[in-house]
């Protein structure tokens, strides 16, 4: 079947789809029947391919670990073989079905290489929304803020006595300059 214009008769083709007969002015061609097709009708289920096309790929999940094993995918008995002999192998582990997720509690956010956040202070993995400690009630919580505390009355005690005060209460300041935010007066 011919296709294009009247000004350029070499132009495109017609589908070769019994119920299209669209012109298509880049169209495709079968691996498998060799006929030519719209990108409609282009692949072998749209237009019933008697000859799906041999170099063709498809990819089958193992149900029980999630695997994924390629196929040639000429029939579904070829798939269903290709699961048992998966399934025999020994290769099939339900352990590894299981994806890590966020430790934190009711959190389902499966956990990713991009997506994942290790806390400095107990080890574990997070997602990114858990990944400081206040957010996900770190284990290790109650004896770093106690060391927190101790360093941040270690800090005010060098602090008093840099200044020559005794404690932090002991005196009333004085300004020593002006206020840093100008008084404005109302007309």
């Amino acid at each position: 079947m011919g296709g294009g214009t009247e000004a350029f008769p070499d132009l495109g083709m017609h589908c070769q789809h019994s119920d299209c007969h669209q012109l298509d002015f880049l169209p495709f061609k079968c691996d498998g029947c060799s006929k030519v097709f719209c990108v409609e009708h282009r692949s072998c289920k749209s237009h019933d391919c008697p000859k799906p096309d041999h170099n063709s790929r498809k990819v089958v999940v193992c149900e029980t670990c999630s695997i994924s094993i390629e196929t040639t995918g000429k029939d579904e008995e070829s798939e269903k073989a290709v699961l048992e002999r998966h399934e025999k192998s020994g290769d099939c582990d339900p352990k590894k079905k299981k994806k890590p997720t966020c430790q934190v509690r009711r959190c389902r956010e499966i956990l990713t290489f991009s997506n994942t956040s290790t806390c400095k202070t107990c080890q574990i993995k997070f997602c990114l929304k858990h990944r400081f400690p206040a957010d996900h009630a770190c284990k290790l919580k109650s004896s770093s803020s106690a060391a927190g505390v101790k360093e941040a009355n270690m800090f005010l005690v060098a602090l008093a006595s840099r200044n020559g005060n005794n404690g932090c209460a002991s005196k009333a300041r004085r300004p020593s300059s002006p206020p840093s935010t100008p008084s404005v007066k109302a007309c």
